[in-house]
Order: C-alpha cells, then structure tokens, then sequence
C-alpha cells in the first residue's frame, strides 16, 4: 500500500464516522441514539499505515536563493579617468582642428610634458610620430592621434613577466622609499602567486618600523603565506636569510623581502641595500626580481628615486601605484624610455585585486579614448 491510499483510507473511515454522527444525532428520528463506533482497523492495516509513512519521501527543501551576482570591477579605462582627463581636453581640441598645423604638435607636447612623459622623451616621440606622417602622408588630425597613440605603445612594448626560476626558492626584494605602499604592494603581490599555486614566504625586512613588520603579518594571516621576522632595529639582511634559508628547508617556491623605506640621497642606506641583495642571493636563495615600488603620484621625482635604485640595486622592474589617482601617468614612458625599466605592476586601487599587470596597449587606450 503506497502513502497515498494511505492517506485515501483515513480519510474514508473519517468521513464515514462523521457520517454516522450526523445520523444520530438527526431530529425527529426518535431518542437520541449511541453513535455507532468507528469502523476497526486491523493490525495489518495499521501496520502497513506505518510503513507507508516511514517510506514515504520527504517534501523537497526549498531551492537556496541564488547567489548574488560579484560586483564588476571598474575596467582599466575607468581607473585612469584623472590622467584622461588631462589628455581629452589636448586631444579634443586637436580632433576639433580640420589640418594638422604647428598648433596641434603644440597641443601634442604640452599634454605628453603635463602628464609627465618629460621633455626629453616627449620630443623623441613627437619626432618619431612626425616622420610617419610625412611617410604615410597623414593629413586627418585623427589619423595623426592614432599615430601618437601607436607610436607610444610601441615605445613601451617589452617583457613584463615576472621572472621566477624552478627548483630554486626564488627572491623577488621590494624597495623604495616610505610611503609609496611597499609593505601592501608585497601583500598583494603573495595573493595573486598563491592562487597561482606557488607557495609564499614573506620576509619582514623593515626592521626600523615596526608597523611595517605587524603589517606585513596582517597580510600573511589573510594570504595564508608564511612569514619571518627580527626583531626590531635588526639587521635586515639577517631576517632575508633566514627566510631563504626556511624556503629552501621546506621546499618553498618564492621569498617575497621587503626592505626599509630608503631615502634615496642617503648614501650609506642605499650601501646596505646592496648588502641586503648580496645576501639574498646566496644559495639557496636566487634573486629574480628586484622590483622598485613607485607611487604614480610623484611624477618626475619617482624617476630620480628610480635612477638611485637603480645604481644600488639592479631594479629589473617597476610597481606602479596609486595610477588611478594620478593625472602624471606619462611617468611609464619616462621610466622606460630614460631608464629602460618596464613597468610590470600597477595599483589601480585599494582592493587586492587592484594591483594588475601592466598592458600598454590598455594603458595608451585608456589615456586617450
């Protein structure tokens, strides 16, 4: 008997006694009568009553609600709205103009130099970009902004990966000066290699600032990264080894080092700097990238901390942060064009997933477009 002549037979044998009831408790049918008693069930019946209900299936649950959609995250372009605002006016007057005259190349340089490209570079480029409208004869203003704008991805076109070697741990140092987001940047930088699958220590190097150290093991407990410390005022250079060293014991991919923010005209405290590379780069360690940390913000001043570090150091890449707040992007092309050091990294927010690889095309759209 399945649950549903179950429940048919129980409501039958309810409706009968009702029935029966109503019967005798009719008027004028005489004396009020005994209601007969209800009909017997069997001890068959019960029984199978019984196993009907404990087989029966369960309502189905409710569907969970569905997930909310995640937030899309501003794109590229949308971050870099103050630095395009400093080009549009440029570049609408020149698209606004029927010829190309002297007044458009003026407009040209006068936004490349306020965004910081520099004089120099600015000129070199204006150079190029004049000699492919006389080549190709360019005549349309428009043509002539798709020409500046292929030329300048040109000129930053390079290899951007992060450089990482296996079978060793690899040390990727940070360094720059205070303020610019070091210890955050490392922070960042062990999320994104984790979800890639590497395993991560951290090297507390700032070992003057002790907000640095608690802050860089904030960043471990939310990563899952390892982490080592000094105590504070240590040698720097001790710390890095001892996480080398705790890599290569326990077989870990890659040393993320961070170092004392270093005012750049310090001459002693870019010599320990070297110090701290040297070490670093003891086996079993190997150092594959020195990456310099730039806030975008400072424009011309973070090329000569860039060219400091440089001579000190062997910078192989450059972190750019706070793009998003700045309207001196033209700083990319004046590192890489002075100092032929590519940008790899830039922040475009405060979010960890904010800090993206660098994409000059993207980077050259987003300016102009």
């Amino acid at each position: 008997m399945n649950a549903g002549t179950v429940v048919l037979v129980i409501v039958v044998l309810v409706l009968v006694a009702g029935a029966a009831v109503l019967v005798a408790r009719r008027p004028g049918r005489g004396p009020e009568l005994e209601p007969p008693p209800a009909p017997a069930v069997d001890e068959e019946t019960i029984a199978e009553i019984e196993e009907a209900l404990v087989e029966a299936p369960p309502a189905p649950a409710e569907a969970p609600p569905a997930p909310a959609e995640a937030p899309v995250r501003p794109s590229f372009r949308d971050r870099l709205a103050k630095a395009r605002g400093l080009f549009a006016q440029y570049v609408g007057s020149v698209l606004e103009r029927s010829k190309i005259d002297d007044e458009v190349w003026d407009d040209l340089e006068e936004a490349l130099i306020r965004a910081d490209v520099g004089v120099g570079p600015t000129t070199e480029l204006l150079d190029a970009v004049r000699e492919r409208v006389k080549e190709d004869s360019i005549t349309e203003p428009s043509a002539l902004v798709d020409a500046v704008k292929d030329e300048m991805a040109a000129r930053l076109a390079g290899d951007r990966t992060l450089r990482f070697e296996p079978g060793v741990p690899n040390v990727w140092l940070f360094v720059g000066v205070n303020g610019v987001g070091k210890t955050t940047t490392i922070g960042k930088v062990a999320k994104r290699e984790l979800a890639a699958g590497r395993s991560v220590v951290m090297a507390a190097g700032d070992t003057f600032r002790a907000a640095a150290a608690e802050q860089l093991e904030q960043w471990a407990e939310r990563t899952g990264a390892d982490i080592v410390r000094g105590s504070e005022g240590g040698d720097p250079s001790s710390v890095i080894f001892d996480a080398v060293q705790r890599a290569g014991a326990r077989a870990i991919d890659l040393v993320l080092a961070d170092t004392a923010g270093r005012l750049h005209t310090k001459t002693n405290l870019m010599e320990e700097l070297s110090k701290v590379r040297r070490v670093a780069d003891r086996e079993p360690g190997k150092v594959t990238e020195v990456l310099l940390v730039l806030d975008a913000t400072t424009g011309q001043n973070g090329l000569v901390q860039a060219r400091q570090f440089t001579e000190a150091v062997d910078v192989t890449g450059v972190v750019l942060t706070k793009l998003d707040g700045s309207a001196k992007g033209g700083i990319v092309l004046a590192i890489q064009a002075e100092l032929g050091i590519p940008v790899k990294l830039v922040g475009l927010g405060e979010s960890a997933d904010d800090l993206v690889d660098f994409d000059e095309r993207e980077f050259v759209d987003a300016l102009f477009n």
